[in-house]
């Protein structure tokens, strides 16, 4: 679940991340030894043709092999080369190249079939070689010998040809992890982009600003784009119907209501009361049914306005009692629902609070990752025992003689609607009531 959660943009630096950090460097190891490997088969080859060129070169005569005293290889001329050559006789040394002048260490002698060669990495006096030996047998018309040739190359020297092509591999490295980088941004926000316009327009249809998506989409998303606009145009349509028969029912019931009212039974004092309370229930479920808490797509309605214009229509109401209202509000603040829901809830409340204060009420609001609604007062509070009823279905709406309790019905049903809460206590700062409304719209953002 959590997992599921992990924003987009941490996603692609993780994958950024394994591929800076985990690939290239397996990369870069895997390249290095292909290119040992290669220098070491080169090195073979290069002794095989160094081989060849000094048995074509090789004179045997009744005094034995001769070699002449400047052979074609120019490397084996040097005495500041790294490749030594040597030609034995059984175990006795007969010809070294210039090159070999100086060695001081008597090569081992692999045993190999005449006319095979064989090629390994050697070790003399704790310096590595890669060693070529063949021994070949030569002839003319009196006698034939075996003759064994050694050629050795120093693994220095492909060393310090891989010190130069790390160096060169490792600067495209560099280049190529920027590369890679750049391009996996620039892929990730061209990828996003179609996800951040259907968010804009989601965001859009939420503020009221459009009805439907419009924008043109890659086909992953046309189904998405499909789904949203039918589910938007379902609920349009059945919001449509449930106004217009909510709408024939309010009139069909009225009508006999004030049938009743007029009659003689009206006179009588118990009939009028339940009169009464029929008509109250009446206008509390046909409300609660109206609101559009039931919405599968919910709209931002802005707090501000609202408070501003209960709290104008509160002010003429209650004038007599020269109310002190303070507010604090943000123009950013925002409540995911109707408009008509906010102004009922925040109505019954705000009008709650003026039955029941003194003199002042006050009304804040915080969002960060949760809305908090609190309406205070300085009247008499709600006492502790009788909270819990207050906000219970079936009390009756004029039980508290403080005021509260007037529409707390409606209230709780809506909070209850939108997945809120209700919470009643002392007010700290006042010393009355305070009614707290939560609503968390972190998961659902």
């Amino acid at each position: 679940m959590v997992a599921s959660q992990i924003p987009l943009k941490v996603r692609q630096g993780f994958i950024l991340v394994f591929v800076l950090l985990v690939a290239l460097p397996i990369l870069f190891f895997s390249i290095g030894k292909a290119y040992y490997a290669s220098l070491v088969e080169a090195t073979e080859k290069t002794l095989e043709a160094h081989l060849y060129s000094l048995i074509s070169e090789v004179d045997f005569t009744e005094r034995g092999i001769v070699m002449p005293s400047t052979i074609l290889t120019p490397e084996l001329n040097r005495l500041n080369s790294d490749t030594y050559a040597m030609v034995y006789r059984g175990d006795l040394p007969v010809w070294y190249s210039e090159s070999a002048t100086n060695i001081n260490f008597i090569p081992d002698n692999f045993e190999a079939p005449a006319g095979s060669a064989d090629f390994r990495r050697v070790e003399y006096n704790n310096t590595v070689y890669w060693q070529l030996t063949l021994t070949v047998i030569l002839e003319n018309i009196d006698q034939s010998e075996h003759a064994r040739f050694i050629l050795l190359k120093r693994n220095d020297a492909l060393l310090r040809l891989m010190d130069g092509f790390k160096q060169t591999l490792v600067n495209w490295m560099y280049v190529m992890g920027v590369s890679i980088a750049a391009l996996m941004a620039i892929g990730f926000v061209w990828s996003a982009r179609p996800l951040q316009r259907l968010d804009k327009e989601i965001k859009a249809i939420e503020s009221g600003d459009n009805q439907q998506i419009k924008g043109l989409y890659p086909v992953e998303l046309q189904t998405i784009k499909a789904d949203l606009n039918l589910l938007l145009e379902s609920q349009q349509r059945q919001k449509e119907r449930y106004r217009a028969s909510l709408s024939d029912l309010a009139h069909a019931l009225k009508t006999p209501l004030a049938v009743l009212k007029s009659s003689p039974l009206a006179n009588d004092a118990d009939a009028q009361e339940q009169l009464d309370r029929i008509n109250v229930m009446i206008e509390h479920q046909l409300k609660r049914a109206a609101t559009g808490a039931s919405d599968t797509w919910k709209k931002q309605t802005h707090i501000k306005p609202v408070i501003d214009s209960i709290i104008s229509a509160m002010s003429k109401v209650y004038r007599d009692k020269d109310i002190i209202f303070t507010s604090e509000v943000s123009e950013k603040d925002y409540f995911l629902g109707d408009k008509t829901d906010l102004m009922e809830l925040l109505g019954n409340l705000i009008d709650n609070a003026c039955k029941a204060c003194r003199s002042q009420v006050d009304i804040k609001v915080k969002q960060n990752k949760k809305l908090t609604l609190s309406i205070s007062d300085d009247g008499p509070g709600v006492p502790e025992h009788k909270r819990e009823s207050l906000l219970t279905r079936g009390t009756r709406l004029d039980t508290y003689e403080s005021g509260h309790g007037v529409g707390m019905a409606i209230v709780s049903d809506l909070v209850n609607s939108y997945n809120g809460t209700l919470t009643i206590k002392d007010a700290e700062k006042l010393a009355g009531a305070e009614f707290i409304l939560e609503f968390n719209y972190h998961d659902k953002k």
